[in-house]
């Protein structure tokens, strides 16, 4: 007997965000199934680092729903701190500790957060340096390395606390041209080994290979989403076609 549909990975439902009278999402529904990768496009404003920043709880909810994993993260019952562990986010800046080398960077918040042991967290590092193809950078200082560099230990970093869910703000946006491919490579694969992602950009050609669901936002509203190819190729709405007739889709 068929069970039905499983139950969505991520939803957010009618999420609202204001600034005094500004508001800048406008009810706002998305639901992510496990595994599954979610690329959002549309212009600056439209609201796109707002939503991903709600699903982080960096962002104060007006009104709606966030729902991980059955959980819902506005009740107030959860810990902050917990749900960033579950959900990993990666920003256009690196932030990176310039005081550390890279191999303290990545094993600071395990080791105070999660407790883990020196050696154990010293060891889960050495290993995401290698799948980001860093693994000579261990004793690096961030001032060190190349931008593109940096954005890979940032993302190494984030997937130290294991989570569940990863969030990318036009991680490629700040870095030159012959850099980007290097972070995006490192997205694709993880996205092949089947992380929920949520992912920001401007980049086109990642959106059509990698991405499950293109969603297009402007003004604080999902305009449109679908296939990538469906919305790149043949969007729906003039909105969308305004917009990607100034992009290299």
């Amino acid at each position: 007997m068929s069970t039905g549909p499983a139950a969505p990975f991520l939803d957010l439902r009618d999420i609202r965000v204001s600034y005094g009278s500004n508001e800048v999402l406008k009810g706002v529904n998305l639901s992510v199934r496990q595994g599954e990768v979610v690329v959002i496009i549309g212009p600056s404003g439209s609201g796109k680092s707002s939503l991903l920043r709600t699903v982080n709880m960096l962002q104060p909810v007006t009104r709606g729903e966030i729902v991980l994993e059955g959980e819902d993260l506005l009740s107030g019952k959860q810990d902050v701190n917990k749900v960033r562990q579950r959900v990993g986010m990666v920003f256009q800046h690196y932030n990176l500790f310039p005081h550390l080398t890279v191999l303290k960077n990545l094993t600071l918040v395990p080791r105070r957060v999660l407790r883990e042991p020196t050696a154990e967290s010293e060891a889960r590092a050495r290993e995401l340096l290698a799948k980001v193809g860093l693994a000579d950078k261990v004793a690096s200082y961030p001032d060190q390395l190349s931008g593109g560099q940096q954005q890979r230990v940032a993302i190494a970093r984030a997937l130290m606390m294991r989570p569940h869910v990863m969030l990318f703000d036009e991680v490629t946006s700040a870095l030159d041209p012959q850099l980007v491919r290097e972070v995006l490579n490192v997205m694709k694969d993880l996205a092949r080994s089947g992380m929920t992602m949520l992912v920001v950009t401007h980049e086109m050609s990642f959106a059509r290979e990698v991405g499950d669901t293109l969603v297009f936002m402007a003004d604080g509203v999902v305009v449109e989403k679908g296939h990538p190819a469906d919305v790149l190729d043949r969007p729906s709405h003039d909105r969308t076609r305004q917009f990607l007739s100034h992009t290299d889709a």
